[in-house]
């Protein structure tokens, strides 16, 4: 037994050929545009025979698991859409705080405008009674 396991270990065995095994340092998540993902759908709502879908599944390198989310969102995408209510989207509250303060910004700039025209008016009649109260006192009669 001894001289047939030193014959086998003799025997050279034939070298595989030579791969690129180059692994990648992160592997890259596919990409899958919504008209991709749409035509797989039609496609797959198509199918009537047992195993198509898994034959479209196998050719186009997918899981089952991709299928049922797509289809998950394709409904969630309708869903919504039609949940939508008609007309105009409501007014966004914070447009209407800007208005209001915007009002009341004018307001308050009117109201500024006036009191500063009474201060000035103010000071020129307190001017002018100050020139009149010394221009025309009553001068005291000399004796």
């Amino acid at each position: 037994m001894d001289g047939q396991a030193n014959v086998r270990e003799m025997v050279p065995t034939p070298k595989p050929p030579e791969r690129d095994v180059e692994v990648p340092a992160r592997a890259q998540r596919r990409q899958f545009t919504a008209a991709y993902k749409q035509r797989i759908l039609e496609e797959a709502d198509r199918c009537t025979e047992a195993g198509e879908i898994g034959a479209l599944l196998r050719r186009e390198g997918l899981y089952s698991s991709l299928l049922s989310k797509w289809r998950q969102q394709r409904d969630d995408a309708v869903r919504s859409a039609l949940d939508q209510k008609p007309g105009r989207k409501p007014a966004n509250p914070l447009n209407e705080e800007v208005n209001r303060l915007r009002r009341e910004n004018a307001r308050l700039k009117q109201h500024l405008d006036r009191a500063e025209k009474v201060i000035e008016v103010q000071g020129k009649v307190s001017s002018l009674l100050r020139e009149l109260s010394l221009g025309s006192a009553p001068e005291k009669p000399t004796r």
